[in-house]
């Protein structure tokens, strides 16, 4: 799909990932519809790329159902938005594990059903999933945000396959850890020797190319990094030694610098 003239809702737009894929959209020509929280945030970018700013709480389930109707007639959905969910399962409380569920898998699959009846109809469409790497490899301190992108990575590669032949497209994206923006990037943490990073323009240019070649599943990481992700579906305890002996802080530090973001 061309993006030039089509209407594209991006969620989570006031993070900085959401920005650097909102402004790589608006490059192609594309009319966009930016959805987050922080409407400070929002109005802004939106006059940026000439788009519209809709304030919208994605754990709340009729603030999703209220975005679905306005939104119905988009052509391509950008899930970007997401919660961190980085800790020891003993460290949630129940309204915590609901918020990630809610933001992280819920909204994306409502959203999804909502627009896929019109894109039936026309044979075209296109939904691009920004999940993790996290939903490759699944390390300690991890088990809950993993679970919600080995969920979403699993949903898109359904979907996909369901919708084959159907002239809609569906892409996933897993990024690994990104720098300048994002909850990695929130958290002020340092990675372990040879770990790399991408920046959230890496991400962007990979939602652009997507959605351009339908391509199904795009890593956003360094070769070690993609590496260790395919040799986790083989070899998952030789991987996770691995990660405990190279990053054994790493995981308590995202989760200490992201805990207050966890609504």
């Amino acid at each position: 799909m061309e993006l030039q003239g089509r209407t594209v809702l991006v969620t989570g737009a006031t993070g900085g990932i959401g920005h650097a894929i909102a402004r790589a959209l608006g490059r192609e020509g594309a009319d966009l519809i930016l959805t987050g929280r922080r409407s400070e945030v929002l109005e802004p970018l939106a006059k940026e790329v000439g788009g519209r700013a809709v304030s919208c709480d994605l754990s709340d389930a009729a603030d999703v159902d209220r975005l679905s109707a306005q939104c119905a007639e988009v052509d391509v959905l950008v899930a970007n938005a997401a919660l961190p969910a980085s800790g020891r399962l003993e460290d949630f409380d129940s309204s915590e594990l609901d918020a990630a569920l809610d933001v992280n898998l819920r909204a994306p699959i409502v959203l999804t059903r909502a627009l896929l009846e019109r894109w039936s109809q026309r044979g075209s469409g296109h939904a691009v999933y920004i999940a993790s790497i996290a939903g490759k490899v699944a390390t300690g301190g991890s088990s809950v945000y993993s679970a919600t992108k080995f969920g979403l990575r699993g949903f898109a590669q359904g979907l996909r396959d369901e919708l084959h032949g159907s002239g809609i497209g569906v892409s996933c994206i897993n990024p690994g850890f990104i720098r300048d923006a994002g909850m990695f990037a929130d958290a002020g943490v340092t990675l372990p020797k040879g770990v790399g990073t991408n920046t959230p323009e890496d991400v962007a240019a990979a939602v652009v190319r997507a959605i351009r070649k339908n391509q199904g599943d795009v890593d956003v990481a360094p070769a070690l990094v993609r590496v260790g992700a395919r040799l986790n579906a083989l070899a998952p305890d030789a991987v996770a030694a691995v990660s405990r002996r190279l990053g054994a802080d790493t995981a308590a530090q995202i989760a200490a610098g992201q805990r207050a973001k966890r609504h």
